[in-house]
């Protein structure tokens, strides 16, 4: 009983943490660029992770065979992910940006079915209308709003938290399949470095701001590279080990719910077709996520 509790609550603990990272992007982006943002998470939390392995014991991945998919996991799990999901928060809100990234767990059912020739139940199926149906209301209540004018750039800012969460479903196939060879942290470790590495052609000159960032800035990067990255990735392996994924993910539900509290203590006041579409979208996820692991 002791042991579930505290697994029980490490989980709380870490969807509070993921929650908390859009509430804290969405304030940064008005100092850092969203691609500058991403890059510096990632230049901080590489090292640290490297340091994990290295008092774990373990190595990176670097057999030649596995470079095509490494780079692959470090672009879906890191460059285009952070690049879509915090360009996405800048556009949009805190609260919208934390409900559609739920909608990872449909698009890893939907590859899933393509890829790995998984049969849909009528339970995943029902799961993934009601979700996209809940997208569709969230939308539609930013119009219905008097507070707030829905824009190009809101609309284009909800594709690219939807493309975020279309980047983690692949990264979580791909590395569903490594990870039967590999040590997980190892594999994220990896993909952080290669991630990392990726963004430098795209990411504008972050030298140059770096001395211009304030202290909150630098909290943030810190918060968005320790607390999520590192603490948050190592704290979700562990409790996989203890145990079954599929009970693990029931937890990732309380990020929306989180995010969205988060947001109303700094002004984000959701209407009630907002959270109606955030209810469809989070019972949704959880009526697909039967039996789908994430990495």
């Amino acid at each position: 009983m002791r042991q579930s509790f505290g697994m029980s609550l490490l989980l709380l603990l870490i969807a509070l943490a993921w929650a908390g990272s859009f509430v804290v992007v969405k304030n940064v982006t008005n100092e850092v660029d969203p691609v500058q943002l991403g890059f510096l998470r990632f230049l901080v939390a590489t090292p640290l992770m490297m340091l994990v392995l290295f008092f774990r014991k373990k190595s990176l991945v670097v057999s030649w065979s596995m470079v095509p998919r490494m780079i692959v996991l470090g672009l879906t799990g890191v460059t285009f992910l952070y690049l879509f999901q915090f360009s996405g928060i800048a556009r949009t809100t805190a609260a919208t940006a934390g409900v559609l990234i739920n909608t990872n767990v449909i698009f890893i059912a939907l590859l899933s079915m393509v890829f790995l020739h998984e049969r849909l139940s009528r339970r995943k199926i029902i799961g993934i209308g009601l979700s996209f149906m809940g997208v569709i209301v969230i939308v539609w209540s930013r119009s219905s709003n008097s507070a707030f004018l829905i824009t190009p750039d809101f609309i284009f800012g909800v594709f690219l938290v939807i493309g975020s969460a279309f980047c983690w479903a692949i990264y979580s196939i791909i590395g569903k399949d490594v990870l039967k060879s590999y040590d997980s942290i190892a594999v994220t470790t990896t993909a952080f470095l290669w991630g990392a590495l990726l963004y430098l052609p795209i990411v504008p000159d972050v030298w140059g701001v770096i001395p211009s960032i304030s202290v909150m800035g630098w909290l943030a990067v810190l918060y968005l590279a320790v607390v999520c990255s590192v603490l948050g990735y190592l704290g979700w392996y562990y409790v996989l080990q203890q145990m079954p994924a599929s009970s693990a993910a029931v937890y990732l539900n309380f990020i929306p719910l989180f995010t969205i509290l988060l947001a109303m203590l700094l002004g984000e006041i959701p209407s009630i077709i907002f959270l109606g579409g955030a209810g469809l979208i989070i019972y949704g996820v959880y009526l697909a996520q039967h039996e789908i692991v994430d990495v």
